[in-house]
């Protein structure tokens, strides 16, 4: 989700609340009850059930960690864009909600070890679109260099040109399609990526970029048959270290708490046996 990012316009403010929570003085905490914002809409990583209750994978897991940790946990549903001004307010101790850790997030707050790393790709109506990828050439891993990011995607350049393609607003993939697409395509951004899969079952856009967890959840639904992964999956340094927790950067202390419990999540194997079950795939870093 993940996929999230910092929005310009949070930024600058978020950074100078940060300052000033550094310069006060730190005081313990036993850490007894902690407070996690999520989305609840971002399935299958986080879902709000009929009722109201909150599950996924990541809803999932937190329950374990917590109980494992001894520490009593509530999930609150947000959105995105005051998730990290509600942090740094106090409202909420933790982020869980696909937020990948990226340089320009650590500007604003720490994270905790990364619990799951995963791939992004294109959606289109029927998969057709773009070439088909198949074997080796289904996965292509990239780093940040501009110099190797275009010999690996000039084929998708080519099948997207005069194209519109739909993202998600604020998402780490964002960059990514204005930096390489934008020139050939229109972009079309939304607030959420499930309005850009409804704008492409209309006919609007002709394709949407998101993360592979969450197009696997919603090309399993029955509406959403005529729909299908188009081109190849693109993962690598380039998404950043992975997914992970939010977290105060003067809170150093529930951040060591969460990344122990990380640890011997990832180790043990919860962590895979959730992501199996959620995503149809092992998302383990």
């Amino acid at each position: 989700m993940q996929r999230k990012s910092v929005f310009a316009g949070i930024l600058l403010g978020s950074i100078v609340a940060s300052a000033v929570l550094l310069a006060l003085p730190a005081q313990a905490k036993e850490w007894k009850k902690v407070t996690i914002a999520t989305e609840g809409s971002y399935e299958p990583w986080n879902l709000t059930l009929p009722g109201g209750k909150l599950s996924g994978f990541e809803p999932e897991l937190m329950t374990i960690l917590c109980e494992r940790m001894q520490i009593q946990c509530k999930l609150v549903v947000q959105n995105w864009d005051g998730m990290i001004a509600g942090l740094q307010a106090g409202k909420f101790d933790l982020l869980m909600d696909a937020i990948v850790i990226t340089p320009e997030r650590r500007q604003v707050i720490d994270f905790t070890l990364p619990y799951a790393a995963t791939a992004a790709s294109f959606v289109s109506v029927g998969g057709k679109l773009l070439p088909e990828a198949t074997g080796e050439g289904a996965i292509v891993k990239l780093t940040n260099d501009p110099a190797a990011i275009g010999p690996a995607i000039a084929g998708l350049r080519n099948a997207l040109k005069g194209k519109t393609i739909g993202i998600a607003s604020g998402t780490v993939y964002t960059p990514f399609i204005d930096s390489y697409f934008k020139d050939i395509a229109t972009v079309r951004e939304y607030n959420a990526s499930a309005d850009a899969v409804l704008d492409l079952q209309a006919g609007r856009i002709d394709a949407v970029f998101d993360d592979v967890t969450f197009f696997t959840s919603i090309l399993s639904r029955p509406e959403n048959k005529n729909l299908g992964f188009s081109g190849p999956k693109i993962g690598g340094p380039i998404w950043g270290e992975g997914e992970a927790l939010g977290v105060r950067k003067s809170d150093q202390d529930l951040k060591a708490k969460f990344d122990a419990a990380i640890k011997t999540a990832l180790a043990d194997g919860t962590v895979k046996k959730l992501s199996e079950k959620w995503f149809k795939t092992d998302v383990t870093p």
